[in-house]
């Protein structure tokens, strides 16, 4: 009878630590996306206003990556970001012209350290802005 309940108190404590672990991932995915839609957004606003054209669908905001890359770079460089351990930026770009698309990758490490789980994960997050301008 004891190692069934031996068993039990394991596989109850591996459970917690998955628990734990998966939590801590969530947290810190969704913390990462912030920051990278925030990133995207600054990108987003990076277009030069003498390009602007007026066309008969709205007016039409020209963005280019050299400028977003510069103003995201810019962005996250002023400040520590020390939440996030070694912090990247893997891409800010423009597809089209129109559109922003900011990827941002940072290192997690889960709260408990086992043999079930791994010491260390990249996690990454993509997020996507567009100006509009009425």
């Amino acid at each position: 009878m004891l190692p069934l309940f031996g068993g039990a108190a394991v596989l109850a404590i591996v459970i917690i630590f998955g628990v734990s672990a998966a939590t801590s991932l969530l947290i810190e995915r969704q913390r990462l996306f912030a920051l990278a839609d925030t990133a995207a957004l600054v990108g987003s606003e990076s277009f030069d206003p003498a390009q602007l054209t007026l066309t008969p669908a709205g007016i039409v905001v020209p963005l280019e990556s050299g400028r977003v890359r510069d103003s995201v770079v810019s962005f996250l460089s002023t400040n520590t970001w020390s939440e996030f351990e070694s912090l990247r930026l893997e891409s800010a770009r423009t597809p089209d012209g129109r559109h922003v698309e900011v990827e941002l990758s940072s290192l997690w490490r889960p709260p408990l350290v086992s043999a079930f789980f791994p010491e260390a994960l990249r996690v990454s997050a993509t997020a996507r802005s567009q100006t509009f301008i009425r």
